[in-house]
């Protein structure tokens, strides 16, 4: 599988603007040298480049489906970026950050989205609680939608906690085929009465060449893992499988959301 980094833009930070202190993350709004404003995930964060990692192929899926992503891009941090710092917690996070890190354009202006406020039609709901049962998304929640209002458009944001197999991978085959038991606390299931038709749109778009091609955007740096024993080419495999897997089997994501879906109705 080829690696196709060159499919993502790569900035270089230039001003930290302001901390994002969401979760663990810590991620920041900053400014880059193309004078654009990102949301920069950080791979000297908790989670590490596996947050960066599920960043990219929930971002990336979730725009070759279709829906609203930011931009993402690679960015660079300098070694001397974070030495004018004043925080310390802030200080040490870009020191342990230096080189390569993920940035999401900023929607500037946007709003959470708020379900008591907006509507998402039926079809729309069960495309993006379809999408979160292939991801193993467990981060699109009332209290934490990971949506956005902009410009009268849903946009869908944060993808870092997808994936969560990958910290654990010793037995990835088998979490590939389980249900999605989370599934039961996502903000639209209600609304999500279409999954079989959008299983079979979804899963015609979702060749093995597009999740390949998705994967491939991963950078080595983010895929040697302290640790472990698969090369980069090798875990890029790995998610690729997971994903294929994963799709092949859908009836057992779907029929999970349904269960959970009909205790709402």
């Amino acid at each position: 599988m080829k690696h196709l980094s060159s499919n993502f833009r790569t900035v270089n930070v230039i001003r930290y603007v302001t901390p994002l202190r969401e979760g663990g993350s810590m991620p920041a709004i900053a400014e880059a040298d193309d004078e654009f404003l990102y949301v920069v995930k950080f791979r000297g964060a908790g989670q590490g480049t596996k947050a960066l990692i599920a960043e990219i192929i929930g971002g990336e899926i979730a725009r070759a489906l279709g829906f609203k992503i930011p931009e993402i891009v690679y960015v660079q941090l300098d070694e001397a970026f974070g030495r004018t710092e004043p925080d310390e917690e802030i200080q040490d996070l870009l020191k342990a950050s230096v080189g390569l890190n993920l940035g999401i354009h900023y929607l500037s202006g946007s709003i959470t989205y708020d379900p008591a406020v907006v509507t998402v039609a039926y079809k729309l709901a069960s495309q993006i609680v379809w999408l979160d049962c292939l991801l193993t998304n467990m981060d699109r929640t009332p209290r934490n939608t990971n949506m956005l209002m902009w410009h009268k458009e849903l946009w869908l944001i944060d993808h870092g906690a997808c994936l969560y197999f990958h910290h654990s991978m010793g037995n990835w085959k088998e979490q590939a085929v389980r249900p999605f038991v989370l599934i039961k606390d996502h903000v639209l299931l209600p609304q999500a009465s279409l999954l079989e038709e959008v299983d079979l749109d979804f899963k015609s778009i979702l060749t093995d060449d597009q999740i390949d091609k998705i994967v491939s955007l991963i950078p080595d740096e983010f895929l040697h893992q302290e640790g472990a024993d698969e090369t980069a080419e090798e875990m890029r495999d790995i998610y690729a499988q997971f994903l294929k897997l994963r799709l092949s089997n859908s009836e057992i994501f779907i029929n999970e959301a349904n269960n959970a879906r009909a205790s709402f109705i």
